[in-house]
């Protein structure tokens, strides 16, 4: 194999066979390419993209650049889901444990925020004692025994998708879609799944703004997870503003309480949960129809069955054992909460979700330098959804800040990113379309 014929090939638009792809991602992950030519292969890529066959292949590939994750000992379908990113998406931490409350495993490997978007990973770092990272054992012990656990991924699960990523990050390439599609999906095959859902972000909080350029994603990932062996679809949601009432860490640990809880009913978030719920579900075999799978959701979700799951899990994954029942003691409050005040009556029409999660990482609940440390404390909550009707003076969502002055900066920040206008708007629907 020489590196630079098939990055010549690519450069002029020719179609990679599978046995080149593998032989360039199996140099890659042994180091044997230098940064120049894995960014000279990425830009080849980003000009002249890639065929559903190439894009399947080179996913295949990375997948197979580490460890594969197996659970032949487990009788249950192996499942999962993953998200583009948003703000206030805390949609895993409910989704994990309601899914295996109806009969599914599901090792959900999650991440770390990403620009102005929140990480699971972050927000169950707001719980004292719950690893991220246990071993592969109690990974597995975990998953056999309560259903699911949400972790980190390891060095060792597709570990050329890390090094094709960082260079990726310093060329101008993340944005090439044969090469998203290959880094989600490479991750998720090695973690043996069966099915996939996935939840493709649209709107200004979104990394894909544009409705068509999300549904583009939306159909490579599906089409190359299918025929990858996963089979999977996908939901383009709606990002134009939080889907949570809370943007943060441990103010959205609160809200996934709250929800499994049941005191999240009829909203926004609730519709996401369980339409996801339903679609896992339905690929999986369990369900006959998505309100079949719907209700089933909802059946564990009122009867406590998935917060039950939930507890097991984080005390299976060193956490407090009562923290359903007592969050306050665990879920450390930050010392300053300011109301954000409405400017003037009329009805919340619109807002900059984008600039709401920037305004998360200026109160510290993000990283701007990935050695940054996170203040899991601070952020919104209880913020209210577009099309709500408010008067002047009333509160429109809560600040948690580390300080008084940091506060009244982000307080100021927030209600300039909602428009208030005289006549009710038009929303758009949280579900757009599956695919």
């Amino acid at each position: 194999m020489i590196p630079q014929e098939i990055i010549r090939r690519k450069r002029d638009g020719g179609e990679l066979d599978a046995a080149d792809i593998r032989s360039f991602i199996d140099a890659l992950a042994a180091g044997r390419l230098s940064e120049g030519q894995i960014g000279a292969f990425a830009m080849a890529v980003w000009f002249k993209g890639m065929s559903r066959e190439e894009i399947v292949a080179l996913t295949l590939a990375m997948a197979d650049s580490g460890d594969r994750l197996q659970w032949a000992d487990i009788d249950r379908p192996i499942a999962d889901k993953h998200s583009t990113g948003g703000v206030g998406d805390n949609v895993s931490l409910m989704l994990a444990p309601l899914a295996a409350a109806c009969g599914l495993a599901v090792p959900m490997i999650s991440g770390r925020g990403l620009g102005h978007t929140g990480g699971t990973l972050d927000k169950l770092e707001s719980i004292p004692g719950y690893r991220i990272t246990p071993d592969a054992d109690q990974f597995h012990k975990v998953v056999k025994q309560v259903g699911c656990a949400i972790i980190g991924q390891t060095g060792a699960l597709a570990p050329a998708d890390g090094r094709l990523y960082a260079v990726r990050d310093v060329t101008a390439t993340v944005d090439s879609i044969p090469l998203i599609t290959a880094s989600i999906l490479s991750k998720k095959l090695a973690a043996g799944l069966q099915t996939l859902v996935l939840d493709v972000k649209v709107g200004n909080g979104a990394f894909m703004a544009d409705p068509a350029q999300a549904e583009t994603l939306a159909r490579s990932l599906v089409e190359v997870a299918n025929g990858a062996g996963v089979r999977t679809s996908a939901l383009i949601t709606d990002m134009s503003q939080p889907l949570a009432d809370a943007a943060g860490n441990a103010v959205e640990m609160r809200n996934c309480l709250a929800f499994l809880a049941g005191g999240k009913a009829d909203t926004r978030l609730e519709a996401v949960v369980l339409a996801f719920a339903a679609e896992m579900l339905v690929k999986s075999g369990i369900a006959a129809s998505s309100d079949e799978g719907e209700g089933m959701a909802r059946r564990v979700l009122s009867s406590g069955k998935a917060a039950e799951v939930f507890a097991r899990m984080v005390s299976m994954l060193g956490g407090p054992a009562d923290l359903m029942e007592n969050p306050d003691k665990y879920l450390v409050r930050a010392p300053v909460e300011k109301p954000v005040l409405a400017a003037r009556s009329g009805w919340l029409a619109a807002c900059d979700a984008r600039g709401i999660g920037v305004s998360v990482i200026d109160l510290g609940g993000g990283r701007r330098h990935p050695a940054d440390r996170i203040d899991h404390r601070v952020g919104f909550s209880e913020l209210l959804p577009l099309g709500t009707r408010v008067s002047a003076g009333e509160p429109i969502a809560l600040v948690h800040a580390a300080d008084d002055a940091a506060a009244a900066r982000a307080a100021a920040a927030l209600a300039a990113h909602y428009r208030i206008t005289e006549d009710s708007p038009e929303l758009t629907p949280v579900i757009s379309t599956r695919i």
